[in-house]
């Protein structure tokens, strides 16, 4: 007898002990584990190569997506496609795209680290940090194949999943139903992930009892079981360094036992060497995919000695293993909406867009519920396919509804404006149904609130009507541009805007408006410097605006394009205003007519974000302003410095600090690029150049004076909102000047 058929025999003892008269059944458990459940696909890839069949598939978590998915039918190197080109970073938030934003509401999305519904009478924390609704949208998209198949046992390979019971602690399998819930359920860690409603329960991560359900496929039949194991089990003492960690480990007591108790009914126990790795490195995926792949490649060959020990006591299988059912689109019969309580389903589906009577693939019932979650109405929309008798189904869109009050935090630093803490209140249908109330308050160093009341016209809700109200205080350095932009004063500015505007939103990435605007501006000097305004001055402005917005996120874009351009009438000035040079009078509006010059002043700023490779962005922006027959009045003209717009009728320019310089007329352009260090992490460089006073009072152009100028920096995402650190230097100044700005401005 050769070695070869030794080897098969003593590996064949344990199935002949099992069974003498039939083809063993092969059971497979893949773990929880959070991004370490990724390396199971190495698992899949190698036993998918060895030709060994699997029977009956069980997971927990992250084991229950990946198994999902090799359950229905994906081979194992089709599913590292799919997992090798998800961006996590977006998959696991609360946001969608950018793009899929309503123009009204691009400006307010995702500016708040902390939110808090209204709800019952109070404020409440939700059940978890992310809802995830980009991740529901994925699993309807990869598991759209099978809509039809509500049994779990009927899968190409039958599959059970688990999760956890909140009100009992007691593990729930979850074998029928929708498997896009089943998985959601079965991977919702407790407080990162929300609970999910299934089957009358409300379950949460089935980690916390049962991670490793080695039981649960014996139960199914198997008779040769192989356990993937991605947990490391409890951390040791001196790993836990945080309350979050405490919290987790004391989450998981539980399971840790359970785990005692299943691995030894493995028959094959594949613990992988992950310790480097944590549940939360989706940032490191690629890394992840790839140990798994190499330890895939070191177990293939006992997978195909067990699989060709199989065959040669059994023969080979009775029949193939059927891949993926193609299912590329399927016919809409008709539709219901459950969960609507303030919006209703004719609103619901004309922001959708949806017709019955069409054929819809997956992507486009993604984008169409990113259509109407772009309202900012919903804090979760998902779906399910009933199958009909003549083929077609009937979708049933499940709609979670955002509170219609809630309450905003937010914390920002800025070198120019100091700390601040910014407090939201926004409330829906306050006034009348299909509108928008907010107010925003800055209270810090400078003072700042603004009021908006949004009213939506129209059964396409793509015309709005809107009020707005806004009062600020700055304390604002001036500087002598003739002494390299040293300082030289100190001001106090008031400002107070109130507006009606009408716009019209050809579609979520551009709209176009008109409207009124009555602005006050007021000056008081607090240190003397070379020239000085003192006094204050109101007018009206005629106002025409067009906006569009093609950004992909809005913290560090990837792609896309911002503009605005505004051409504004002034006229009906009033007020009492000085402007004083070395403290002596050189203008006063109560001896001069100059509040009788009406003039009119363009403003055109554009930003855009170019990938380079995978890492990389090329970042370019163009900002100008020209203020025309504006010979008298130096009050509403550009500023032109710093990193961060912040404030009207600023221009920003690296290199120099915010007001280094005023002017009537300017346009600067910037070129920079953006290098992703690591997951939230990038090093930023910018050069720019920007001229200034090129067209003069008399509408004609003149010798402008030049800027230019340079930064470095690090930026990171973190969870209240951009970080940056930068160093700029200006060919004007000739110094370094250091910048941070810390969260989103107000």
């Amino acid at each position: 007898m050769t070695k070869k058929y030794l080897f098969l025999l003593i590996l064949a003892l344990p199935l002949l002990a099992l069974s003498q008269n039939s083809r063993p059944k092969i059971g497979l458990t893949l773990s929880g584990g959070g991004a370490k459940g990724l390396a199971h696909i190495g698992i899949l890839k190698a036993i998918d190569s060895a030709g060994l069949q699997i029977d009956y598939l069980t997971g927990t978590s992250m084991g229950s997506i990946i198994g999902s998915l090799y359950a229905v039918g994906y081979t194992g190197d089709s599913i590292e496609i799919i997992a090798r080109k998800i961006n996590w970073d977006n998959l696991l938030t609360n946001q969608s795209s950018l793009r899929a934003i309503v123009m009204e509401e691009k400006d307010e999305y995702s500016r708040y680290a902390v939110e808090l519904p209204w709800v019952n009478h109070s404020f409440h924390l939700p059940s978890g940090v992310l809802e995830a609704q980009e991740l529901w949208l994925k699993f309807s998209e990869v598991l759209f194949p099978v809509y039809h198949i509500k049994d779990f046992s009927k899968f190409n390979i039958p599959f059970k999943c688990i999760g956890t019971d909140i009100a009992t602690g007691e593990a729930v399998v979850l074998d029928s139903g929708e498997v896009i819930t089943a998985v959601r359920a079965s991977m919702a860690i407790p407080s990162v992930f929300t609970a999910v409603q299934y089957d009358g329960k409300k379950l949460v991560d089935g980690g916390v009892v049962r991670n490793f359900p080695v039981k649960d496929v014996m139960d199914m039949g198997a008779d040769y079981t192989i356990g993937v194991n991605v947990s490391n089990g409890l951390l040791a003492a001196d790993k836990i360094s945080n309350a979050l960690q405490i919290l987790l480990q004391i989450t998981y007591f539980k399971e840790a036992e359970d785990s005692k108790k299943e691995i030894p009914l493995c028959n094959v126990y594949i613990p992988m060497p992950l310790e480097n790795y944590s549940a939360g490195s989706f940032g490191r995926a690629q890394q992840i995919l790839d140990s798994g792949v190499v330890e895939g490649r070191k177990l293939y060959p006992r997978f195909k000695a067990l699989a060709d020990s199989i065959n040669a006591l059994y023969g080979g299988p009775m029949s193939q293993r059927q891949l993926l059912p193609k299912v590329d689109s399927v016919l809409i019969s008709s539709y219901e909406v459950v969960g609507l309580h303030h919006t209703s389903p004719s609103f619901f589906m004309d922001m959708m867009n949806f017709k019955v009577g069409h054929y819809y693939t997956a992507p486009q019932l993604s984008s169409r519920i990113r259509r109407v979650f772009g309202t900012r109405y919903y804090d979760r929309i998902v779906y399910k396919l009933e199958p009909q008798a003549d083929g077609s189904a009937r979708i049933v869109f499940e709609a979670r509804e955002n509170p219609l009050t809630t309450a905003k935090l937010g914390i920002h630093y800025n070198s120019f404006s100091g700390i601040s803490l910014i407090a939201n209140l926004t409330t829906r249908n306050f006034i009348t149904k299909n509108s928008r109330s907010l107010v925003t308050v800055d209270i810090g160093e400078n003072f700042r609130a603004r009021a908006e009341h949004l009213e939506y016209i129209g059964k396409q809700k793509n015309n709005a009507a809107i009020l707005g109200v806004q009062f600020e205080n700055f304390k604002v350095t001036t500087y002598n541009e003739q002494d390299k932009f040293s300082q030289d004063g100190l001001y106090k500015s008031s400002y107070l805007r109130a507006d009606i505007k009408f716009q019209h939103s050809a579609n979520r990435d551009f709209t176009m408006g008109g409207g009124l605007r009555y602005e006050r501006i007021g000056y008081e000097p607090k240190i003397p410097s070379i020239t000085d305004i003192d006094g204050h001055i109101g007018f009206l402005n005629g106002i025409v605006y067009f906006r569009r917005n093609t950004l992909d996120r809005v913290i560090y874009p990837n792609r896309g394009w911002k503009f605005n351009a505004e051409f504004n009438y002034i006229f009906s000035q009033a007020g009492k205003l000085k402007i004083l040079s070395n403290g002596q009078v050189i203008l006063n509006t109560d001896s001069m007519n100059v509040l009788n010059q009406n003039y009119q002043r363009v403003i055109f700023n554009t930003e855009g974000y170019i990938p380079i490779g995978q890492h990389s962005v090329i970042m370019a922006t163009f900002q100008s302003g020209i203020n025309f027959n504006n010979s008298a009045l130096s009050i509403n003209n550009y500023s032109i410095g710093g990193l961060t717009w912040q404030f009207r009728n600023q221009v920003v320019f690296a290199g120099l600090p915010e007001n280094a310089v005023f002017s009537p007329s300017v346009a600067v352009g910037m070129l920079g690029l953006r290098q992703q260090l690591f997951s939230n992490g990038y090093a930023m460089a910018r050069v720019n150049v920007g001229m200034y006073n090129f067209y003069n009072a008399n509408n004609s152009v003149q010798t402008p004076s030049w800027l230019s100028g340079y930064s470095l920096g690090f930026g990171y995402n973190s969870a209240i909102g951009p970080l940056e650190l930068s160093a700029m230097y200006s060919d004007q100044a000739r110094r370094v000047i250091t910048y941070v700005n810390i969260g989103f401005n107000f």
